[in-house]
């Protein structure tokens, strides 16, 4: 039984838009499985726009983080593993993408937005920092002009990636503000350089044909791809 078979929550999926998003805490909770090839895939639940009856932006209330039990997750729902990804802060303007059936894990409302392909030699319990992986999706990502970004080059000198989203796992301080200082604290893989740009212009992100690239620096940071069909410029 594949994955999809088991959790069918992208049916019936549908277009939403959420905008002014920027440094607002949200989680994910990643329920991985093998393929019939043996590949790992993830479906991905997000908690943003739940979770927040107040109205604070906050979709991630920390106690109801804490008792997340991704041992309990994994019976529950009959996979390799589960894996919860947060709390994180967006560090982008706004978004819109395909949202699908909204689960209940441990108290924490999460709604399916993607399948996540997990590089082969990953465990599924977490990421290789600087080591891309491919997610399907069907999103769209905007940040506006004047608003800083931050950017790994790859070992080819390409401008691929541009953080979406910063960790609270490592730095639970961390705000959007402290992440201008974000480049004295990574040490990059050889090859890869960090740097910050303002930009002069609004940039979108956008998959393509259904397909993202998403990489991590050593603390949980998540950049996604850049430049050619990933966006509309390269910073």
């Amino acid at each position: 039984m594949t994955l999809a078979s088991k959790l069918p929550d992208d049916v019936g999926a549908t277009l939403g838009r959420s905008v002014g998003v920027r440094g607002r805490r949200y989680t994910e909770i990643f329920l991985i499985d093998a393929d019939d090839s043996g590949q790992l895939i993830a479906a991905v639940y997000n908690t943003s726009g739940l979770n927040d009856p107040a109205g604070t932006g906050d979709s991630s209330p920390q106690e109801l983080v804490d008792q997340l039990d991704v041992e309990a997750l994994k019976d529950e729902y009959g996979v390799l593993a589960a894996f919860k990804n947060g709390p994180r802060l967006w560090t982008l303007d706004w978004m819109e993408g395909m949202s699908g059936a909204v689960r209940e894990f441990s108290g924490l409302k999460a709604r399916w937005v993607m399948w996540l392909d997990v590089p082969k030699g990953v465990g599924p319990q977490g990421n290789v920092p600087y080591r891309p992986m491919t997610g399907r999706r069907d999103t769209g990502f905007w940040i506006d002009a004047g608003s800083p970004v931050f950017i790994l080059d790859d070992p080819d000198g390409d401008s691929w990636v541009v953080m979406k989203s910063a960790s609270l796992m490592v730095d639970p301080d961390q705000t959007v503000e402290t992440l201008s200082g974000l480049g004295d604290r990574l040490q990059p893989a050889p090859g890869w350089r960090f740097r910050t740009v303002v930009l002069g212009a609004d940039l979108v992100l956008t998959p393509d044909d259904g397909t993202a690239w998403i990489a991590q620096d050593e603390l949980g940071n998540t950049y996604d791809r850049v430049g050619g069909p990933f966006s509309n410029c390269t910073p």
